[in-house]
């Protein structure tokens, strides 16, 4: 008996329902089904970021229907299905970039490919990412001379980066407890992080705060934390954002940095290349866009509905 799959979210009178990762957008399925294909990171993460416990509502991987690594985020997966001697991958969130705290992409053949589109425009190129994180680490060691240095960030996925980012010239960030929360999970699954946060280690953390110290918090906390911060320590806080959509919007902030966990068009068209798929359906916000673009590379694609 066939069963019906839901990707990425809960559609009625699906039988499985494959969760790719833990970001909020793509967890729908996760709160109420009773079958969830996903991976052990995610539970764990989706139970320390929302207490969403999933235990007892796992779907355990088949020969037909298997997850593999889509270097998007810590247990973020793609999915590939094997039916009637046919494959097709579901890509999810990806990036073809190396990621800091993430196991790289894997790409398999495939005769059909559903492909993530956050990224349709042809004229936003990320450049080579290891460029942009040097950009970043000598703008904070500059800056920190003269202030206080705050990130806003997604807090899962996009922290963890950052702290390995300034880890790696011997940086320790001072984060947010959520940071901390989702941080501790990426600490149990080997990726190393080293952070302080006035809730794991207070001593500490009160000894770095007498500093130039960095810190990173969430996207929301923006709006108040910098003026906050500026009041209680008299101190100039400088602030920054690393995202891929710096290449299209303008923050306010003192400094944005092109570092993204999505595909931009060409990496997008590298990985169809790469898996030989002759059919493409594009799915999320830009997916009309993306397939038009694909198109016009001469393979054929339509938007997923």
């Amino acid at each position: 008996m066939d069963k019906k799959l839901s990707l990425d979210r809960k559609e009625k009178g699906s039988n499985i329902d494959f969760v790719s990762h833990a970001h909020s957008d793509h967890i729908g399925a996760a709160k109420s089904s009773e079958s969830i294909l996903m991976s052990d990171q995610t539970a764990s993460l989706l139970k320390a970021a929302y207490r969403i416990e999933t235990e007892g509502r796992r779907f355990p991987p088949q020969q037909h229907l298997r997850m593999i690594d889509s270097g998007h985020m810590l247990g973020a997966k793609q999915l590939v299905i094997e039916k009637d001697g046919e494959r097709i991958i579901y890509t999810g969130d990806f990036q073809m970039d190396r990621s800091r705290s993430a196991p790289r992409i894997a790409i398999e053949n495939a005769d059909t490919l559903i492909m993530d589109s956050t990224y349709p425009y042809t004229n936003v190129s990320f450049g080579p990412r290891e460029e942009e994180e040097r950009k970043m680490q000598r703008w904070v060691e500059t800056t920190r001379e003269k202030g206080i240095v705050l990130f806003g960030a997604y807090v899962m996925g996009k922290a963890q980066e950052i702290i390995k980012i300034l880890n790696e010239v011997g940086i320790v960030p001072v984060v947010s407890k959520k940071i901390s929360r989702i941080s501790e999970v990426y600490r149990e699954y080997g990726v190393k992080l080293d952070y302080l946060s006035m809730y794991d280690n207070l001593e500490e953390c009160e000894r770095e705060l007498g500093e130039n110290f960095i810190g990173i918090t969430d996207n929301a906390s923006m709006r108040r934390i910098p003026l906050q911060l500026s009041k209680v320590h008299e101190k100039r806080v400088y602030t920054a954002v690393a995202t891929g959509f710096s290449k299209i919007f303008r923050f306010y902030t003192d400094a944005q940095f092109c570092i993204s966990d999505h595909a931009d068009v060409k990496q997008s068209m590298d990985y169809i290349n790469a898996s030989g798929a002759k059919r493409v359906f594009t799915y999320g916000n830009g997916r009309e866009k993306l397939a038009q673009v694909i198109q016009k590379n001469g393979i054929a694609a339509d938007a997923f509905t």
